[in-house]
């Protein structure tokens, strides 16, 4: 997994880099025409190499906020900076790991294929290329599928090749809508610990958008609530368990116990 530090990044930040959040979202409000606002005052910062989980309610503006920060969207109140510029459009430096992995793999290409996609795009030499992929795969746990295509791996597997696809780019931030929220119990906690080891490793700043409270607390140096109709910002709450977490020590300790108590109360209303 040391690995993950040579791919995702090529050079530190700068010191004023370093002062400054990763992410800042300033009273940002989103309404689609005459319809009923998406979102209203939402504003929160992201420290570099910190990880931001997302819960709240179906149609409270996850995926909404979500494509704010890849620059797909513009709010209609408010702005969205990225280490100080504003995000108006989107950005190699900013990546995304989408749910549906069925749809976001190109059928005709390798596990192999895929990944180079986005080396492709980024103008990256066919040696080098070579040479990161090979990383990436091992990095992942897909050395030994890299000739296969999408149609003969796992749904996790198809994950990991979305997820070696987006750290190909060496994104600043890697944005996640519900990545795992298809797969079964055991492949998710399974990749719930790879992503957490990747970021850690190589420093790169994670909003995790998900359903799964356990799944918040886990992975979350900081867990945003987000209330609905319209989407706000309820209660952020900082996780204070320490990493690396491992999946059962994580679940008993006090922390997440307590937190995941708060939580589920927020979400009932309570």
């Amino acid at each position: 997994m040391k690995a993950a530090l040579a791919i995702v990044h090529d050079a530190a930040a700068t010191g004023s880099e370093r002062a400054q959040p990763a992410v800042r979202v300033l009273d940002v409000s989103m309404q689609y025409g005459s319809a009923a606002p998406v979102l209203s005052s939402v504003s929160f910062d992201v420290k570099q190499g910190a990880f931001l989980c997302v819960v709240g309610p179906s149609g409270c503006g996850k995926t909404t906020l979500l494509r704010m920060l890849a620059g797909l969207i513009q709010p209609t109140g408010g702005a969205v900076e990225f280490f100080g510029s504003p995000v108006l459009e989107p950005s190699r430096d900013r990546a995304i790991v989408f749910q549906d992995y069925t749809k976001a793999l190109l059928p005709w290409r390798t596990v192999a294929g895929n990944v180079s996609l986005s080396l492709e795009a980024c103008g990256v030499a066919e040696p080098e290329r070579q040479s990161r992929i090979g990383q990436l795969l091992a990095t992942m746990g897909l050395a030994h599928a890299a000739d296969r295509y999408p149609h003969q791996l796992s749904g996790g597997m198809q994950q990991r090749v979305q997820i070696a696809r987006c750290l190909a780019q060496k994104p600043r931030l890697l944005l996640m809508d519900e990545p795992f929220g298809a797969l079964d119990a055991i492949t998710r906690q399974g990749l719930q610990e790879e992503v957490a080891r990747l970021a850690v490793e190589s420093g790169t700043t994670v909003v995790f958008i998900t359903h799964d409270l356990e799944e918040a607390i886990f992975l979350g140096d900081t867990v945003i609530v987000l209330a609905a109709n319209p989407g706000r910002i309820a209660e952020q709450i900082d996780v204070d368990i320490p990493r690396p977490r491992a999946q059962l020590e994580a679940r008993e300790n006090p922390q997440f116990l307590s937190t995941r108590h708060r939580l589920f109360g927020l979400l009932q209303g309570h």
